[in-house]
């Protein structure tokens, strides 16, 4: 881990610590409720959720290889380890094993690590695509109020609402549908004329800084690369299809997670819609992951979420938080962790790794 990112964490800690103490007395918090609503809770549908979650990964593998198949064909179930052992490494390290399941992909096929980072972007993009539209279909059926109350803690969402409400409406139904479709639009540029997008971005970046101009080049043409894996309408098609039907499959895991507390503690309706929502805001959480500390940051943004959307009281919305963070994220650890041990991976030495060779592939392409 690098030493900025060590004394992030610290500071965090330090900013945890404190606001545990100013909420000790301030807060009631009944401990005794939440052992009782974990206990109450419908463990079938919980088991349910995890299992979504673990059919999820299949979907990856599976577009990891579609997306490979141009530089090498693979079968797609081979690179599910990848995706387990990659995902596990963020769980327990944090954002910074990102370049992991590139890495190890890179290694397991024998293939350019800057071919598999082009791959990552083009996955990073159309998973933000397939959240933004399933997003914005749901929205339709969901009241403002309920977004406004999930998204009171952005300070920028906040500030649209006291200015302009009709905007503030607009941008949280569809917001992520037009930044969407210019992703698409920017895309569509890229893979038709990259070298010069990559040239003006370069040249009006490094107007502020020659060092950020370079870095902004380099990026859009390892996407330009990346997007030389669809060559095709129907390879485009393929890729968004598994995609969309994926984050599906997540945005069912949030609902029967919600499910199978709602009934024992008389939450408001849980609608698939509604749990959409909670899934964006999990994945926003999620960003800028920390180790362990990060944990409670999204139980306690999903906390929130839950008590705006469904009424839920702090101990059933903690509960269920736990719950999730546990189905949808550190589930995988376990497995994870065997798959390592089968496959003589070290996670700690391979995040160290990946780390590396992705700053000297960057100190490469500089140069």
């Amino acid at each position: 881990m690098k030493k900025s990112q060590l004394i992030l964490g610290l500071m965090a800690l330090v900013a945890l610590a404190a606001l545990l103490i100013w909420g000790r007395d301030r807060i009631h918090f009944d401990f005794g409720v939440f052992r009782a609503q974990l206990s109450h809770a419908n463990w079938i549908k919980i088991a349910l959720s995890a299992g979504c979650i673990y059919f999820a990964y299949t979907f990856r593998c599976v577009r990891w290889a579609q997306l490979l198949k141009h530089n090498k064909v693979v079968a797609p179930f081979s690179l599910l380890g990848t995706q387990v052992i990659g995902f596990t490494a963020v769980a327990l390290i944090g954002r910074v094993a990102d370049p992991v399941r590139p890495y190890l992909v890179a290694r397991k096929t024998g293939l350019a690590l800057s071919s598999q980072i082009a791959v990552y972007i083009v996955e990073r993009l159309f998973d933000a695509g397939s959240m933004a539209l399933i997003f914005s279909v749901a929205m339709l059926s969901v009241p403002y109020a309920d977004i406004v109350r999930v998204t009171s803690h952005s300070h920028m969402v906040s500030l649209l609402g006291a200015h302009s409400p009709f905007l503030a409406a607009f941008a949280a139904r569809y917001g992520g549908l037009v930044l969407t479709l210019l992703g698409a639009l920017f895309l569509v540029t890229v893979r038709l004329a990259g070298n010069t997008v990559a040239s003006i971005a370069e040249h009006s970046f490094g107007l502020f800084s020659k060092k950020l101009g370079i870095a902004a080049g380099e990026k859009i043409r390892a996407f330009h690369a990346g997007l030389d894996t669809m060559r095709t309408f129907s390879e485009f098609s393929v890729t968004a299809g598994l995609s969309i039907c994926m984050w599906l499959v997540i945005a069912t895991a949030y609902f029967e997670g919600c499910q199978a507390f709602a009934a024992s503690s008389g939450w408001a309706a849980v609608t698939p819609s509604r749990c959409v929502l909670l899934m964006v805001a999990s994945g926003g959480a999620s960003i800028f992951q920390l180790p362990i500390l990060g944990w409670f940051t999204q139980i306690g943004i999903v906390a929130a979420a839950l008590a705006g959307l469904f009424g839920a009281n702090a101990e059933s919305a903690t509960a269920c938080g736990a719950v999730l963070l546990l189905t949808t994220f550190l589930g995988i650890i376990p497995v994870g962790l065997i798959w390592a041990q089968v496959e003589h991976v070290s996670l700690r030495k391979v995040t160290v790794e990946s780390e590396h060779a992705e700053e000297s592939l960057a100190e490469q392409e500089t140069g």
